[in-house]
């Protein structure tokens, strides 16, 4: 038995990182300290003004432990890589877990590549970024191959010169072919060179070269040659046009500020190489209400360098970060070089910080529009739902339909929709067993015994071992069960409640003519919806998919058995004559259609097997 007064008093007085648990032993909160014992005893200190959030935190502690490290730089590391590893609830958590790419150009070798590169690795390679969009460099690397026509293959030149024929680049006019010889390897360098100064951002030459080669071909009437050049000089303008030049100091550096609203903050950074912005994304961080603004741009600068290989020489902030010299000098380690954190408080710098907070603002203003149309399509609509049946709260939606041809391998299917959201881990298929024919009904009535059979037999045995984990999709039992149907389905569904002694409520989705939702059957009254309402919106989304779900389960069984064995299910038929049938009507759809004269006609069928057949698929199918 953990006794957490008798563990604080344990608490050594040196600098460390504590792991909180809570009774499942699942990691909610990494922090560090410079004294451990003065740092984890205030958590537990009721005089201590703590934030909701923290309050929270401290009742769900069951037990924690630690780890003593040398300094508090060396705990600052090792909380980073706890808190990314395990993702804490309590945390101030960093949702985006982006990666950047480069553009890699390897002239340690005779003849360089340009290359695409998720990792900044210490080798004798030119590296280029980070950039912010795959698909720029993507089209960097596929305008420089057009433009200075570099190898991309991995033969090893100049060993395998001539070795192979060249490639499709080759023929496509991309490449000079250093794999045959075609181009000397000085030559070959001074496009490499140029290549080189134009990631680097010196355009100019590019443009002024693309220009008098369109010039030339024109003159010379190759049109298309002509055209081609132009469109290459467009490409080139337009990625010059993106490459904004923000300074000209030349310095790299990053611009990060945010905007926080509630429990979130969307924080933007601006990345600037050399002088010039070569790009900018946003990150969502949770856990943020009860924290000042200091903790939070100190949490995110944690996380998010922590995961880039690229640390630029300045970091501008829009606020300043607790523990600012602790970062400072954690950031400048892994670079190898000083790394500045600033607060600009004038001029372009202070401009800068300023328009990526409103960038930030404006994400989040967008942000919480969209939320607030996700809520009311979702947890909204049902309120509405609740209301309109008079219950006190509705969470978890179960609908069920029946699926089948003729009666033929009926199936049943259980969707499940939780906050008014989809929750497909808890679908569930039933392959109909104890029903022959196409009777709905009873179809529906195994379903539900099956499923709720399961759900309290589970639910026993979990209370027999004393289980706390979270329950499953069978023990989980509905706010509402929706039957997609009117009456009669409803009248099913409640006589399985009532026979395992269980009290849901249950309510049909009734179609109309059409097959469209028409209104909901409650407590013996069909209720009509509002159809522009979300409420509407929401019971079709929901009818639509239990009958998809259905659908494609009753689908993916025809098609592991031949079409024809429905005629296996009715009394009398074997193999041979389930043969003839099929031979003298060629389809199971003429079987159905035809009458019992006509069925009798078919070699090694009588009366009485042709009359069952006919019957067979004349039952009466129930009806919504």
């Amino acid at each position: 038995m953990f006794d957490i007064e008798e563990e604080l008093k344990k608490l050594p007085g040196k600098p460390g990182v504590y792991i909180m648990r809570d009774s499942k032993d699942t990691i909610i909160y990494v922090g560090k300290a410079i004294r451990l014992n003065n740092r984890v005893r205030q958590y537990f200190q009721s005089s201590r003004n703590h934030t909701p959030k923290i309050i929270s935190m401290v009742e769900h502690i069951d037990h924690f432990e630690y780890i003593i490290t040398d300094s508090e730089l060396e705990a600052l590391v090792l909380e980073c890589n706890l808190i990314k590893e395990h993702r804490p609830k309590y945390n101030t958590m960093l949702k985006d877990d982006k990666t950047y790419p480069y553009i890699r150009v390897t002239v340690n070798e005779a003849y360089p590549r340009v290359l695409f590169s998720r990792q900044l690795k210490k080798d004798k390679a030119k590296y280029f970024g980070p950039y912010t969009s795959v698909n720029a460099v993507k089209d960097i690397m596929e305008l420089l191959r057009k433009i200075y026509k570099i190898r991309t293959c991995n033969r090893n030149l100049p060993k395998d010169i001539g070795k192979e024929r060249p490639c499709l680049y080759y023929h496509m006019g991309q490449c000079d072919a250093p794999c045959q010889g075609s181009i000397t390897q000085e030559e070959y360098r001074k496009n490499i060179d140029q290549v080189i100064e134009f990631l680097n951002g010196n355009y100019t030459p590019v443009v002024d070269r693309l220009e008098k080669k369109m010039q030339e071909a024109s003159a010379n009437l190759e049109f298309e040659r002509a055209a081609e050049l132009r469109d290459l000089m467009g490409s080139v303008k337009v990625i010059a046009n993106k490459q904004k030049i923000t300074n000209t100091d030349q310095v790299d550096r990053d611009i990060i500020a945010f905007a926080r609203n509630k429990d979130e903050a969307v924080v933007q950074t601006f990345f600037i190489r050399a002088g010039k912005l070569i790009g900018r994304d946003h990150y969502h961080l949770t856990g943020v209400e009860g924290e000042t603004d200091g903790q939070v741009m100190s949490s995110f600068l944690k996380q998010f360098y922590a995961g880039t290989p690229y640390l630029p020489k300045e970091i501008y902030l829009g606020a300043q970060p607790e523990e600012e010299e602790l970062i400072a000098e954690w950031l400048s380690a892994r670079k190898g070089q000083k790394v500045h954190l600033k607060v600009p408080q004038k001029g372009e710098k202070e401009r800068l910080v300023e328009l990526a907070k409103k960038n930030a603002q404006l994400i989040m203003d967008q942000d919480m529009d969209k939320l607030k149309r996700e809520e009311a399509r979702t947890t909204g609509a049902l309120k509405e739902l609740a209301q309109l049946l008079g219950l006190p709260l509705i969470d978890r939606v179960e609908s069920y339909d029946i699926s089948n041809t003729a009666g033929f391998q009926s199936v049943g299917s259980m969707v499940v929709y939780e906050k008014g959201k989809p929750k497909r881990a808890d679908y569930r298929k039933f392959r109909i067993k104890t029903v022959t024919g196409p009777d709905d009904y009873a179809s529906l009535h195994e379903v539900l015994t099956r499923r709720f059979t399961h759900g309290q037999r589970e639910r026993k045995e979990r209370m027999e071992k004393n289980l706390n984990a979270e329950w499953g999709s069978f023990t989980k039992y509905p706010d509402l069960i929706l039957m997609d149907g009117g009456k009669g389905q409803v009248g099913v569904a409640l006589q399985v409640l009532e026979e395992l002694h269980l009290n849901i409520p249950v309510c049909g989705m009734v179609k109309d003519d059409n097959h469209r939702t028409r209104g909901l059957y409650y407590d013996q009254q069909e209720l009509p919806i509002d159809k522009s309402s979300e409420l509407f919106r929401l019971i079709t989304r929901i009818q639509d998919e239990t009958h998809r779900f259905a659908i494609e389960y009753h689908r993916s069984l025809r098609q592991k058995n031949q079409v024809h064995s429905i005629l296996d299910d009715i009394k009398g038929i074997g193999p041979a004559r389930r043969r003839a049938l099929m031979k003298y009507f060629q389809s199971l759809e003429a079987i159905q259609q035809a009458e019992v004269e006509e069925i009798m006609k078919v070699p090694a069928m009588n009366r009485q097997s042709a009359e069952e057949v006919y019957h067979f698929f004349r039952q009466n199918d129930r009806k919504n």
